[in-house]
């Protein structure tokens, strides 16, 4: 039978769903030659799945034979399936597999945060399309209600906080991070509604269809999102953030912090959009707050 057709899997194989992960060995089981091989290919992935058998084993120094064995021990059927499962394996970040090198003493931790922070702000605040941001401020404070969408950990903690921003402010808003319920939303949104749509990476596209949707029916949508994105697309005004992302797996993405910026910039433009209304329900809510739970002003504004 020539090497590599098909046959069953071998005892002792080490078949997963994730091809990647298999050739990490994170359990230790492969030979010292199978991790000869493993780390080749995992050196340059693209280039591993164009190669034929000859050229795999030539570049790790095993024989084709080997390499064959080796696909199977993987749990693939082939020296083929082997190639096609990789590529499918690819689209998942190798950055994963191999985290950068980073020093991790909390005091280079806490400079790595707030740095990363600090350039966040710093480029959303230089990038920022100021009559963009003017025109959203201004339809939020005149929408007779607001609706919020996001999902995810990072959109969903963006609207409720958009939610949190507005509501002092004496604006109707909701904040939904439910599929379902943001399209039922969607298809009963009266006039004089304004829908506000969070989504970092842009390609939400249950927001996307939310989107569609609104504008099929006239109501006007905010989507604060990376530019030229399915979701960017589908908003009638977008508030573009497009920050680059570092290799750091296990650090919360900085650009959280450049959309937050955002939406204090479009809470107090609002807010002075109708001052004396602003002024007024927030002293009410400081009162409560005075007379229940702080006893006097020194307290933050607001909560």
């Amino acid at each position: 039978m020539p090497e590599d057709d098909a046959i069953a899997l071998q005892p002792g194989s080490v078949a997963t769903p994730d091809l990647i992960l298999a050739l990490a060995d994170e359990e230790g089981r492969l030979s010292t030659m199978e991790k000869k091989l493993a780390e080749y290919v995992l050196s340059d992935v693209n280039a591993a799945t164009n190669a034929s058998i000859t050229e795999i084993a030539a570049g790790a120094g095993v024989s084709p034979p080997t390499v064959t064995r080796f696909c199977r021990r993987l749990g693939c059927a082939s020296f083929s399936d082997f190639k096609v499962r990789l590529a499918k394996s690819a689209y998942v970040g190798l950055r994963y597999l191999k985290p950068e090198a980073v020093t991790s003493t909390p005091a280079e931790v806490a400079e790595d945060i707030v740095t990363k922070a600090q350039n966040a702000l710093y480029e959303v605040h230089r990038a920022l399309d100021l009559p963009l941001i003017e025109r959203a401020a201004r339809m939020l404070a005149g929408a007779q209600s607001i609706y919020g969408f996001g999902a995810g950990g990072n959109s969903s903690m963006i609207v409720n906080e958009l939610q949190n921003r507005l509501f002092r402010l004496g604006c109707r808003i909701s904040a939904s991070n439910d599929h379902g319920m943001n399209l039922m939303l969607s298809a009963a949104a009266e006039p004089g509604t304004v829908v506000f749509g969070s989504s970092f990476s842009g390609r939400n596209m249950e927001l996307v269809r939310c989107f569609q949707l609104l504008q099929r029916r006239g109501i006007p949508t905010i989507a604060l999102t990376q530019s030229d994105s399915p979701v960017a697309r589908a908003a009638d005004v977008v508030i573009p953030v497009n920050l680059p992302e570092g290799k750091n797996i296990f650090r919360a993405t900085s650009t959280r912090y450049a959309f937050l910026a955002v939406i204090d910039i479009l809470a107090n433009l609002v807010a002075y959009a109708n001052r004396p209304r602003s002024a007024r329900i927030l002293r009410g809510i400081k009162e409560q707050l005075i007379l229940h739970r702080d006893g006097d002003d020194r307290q933050l504004l607001g909560d």
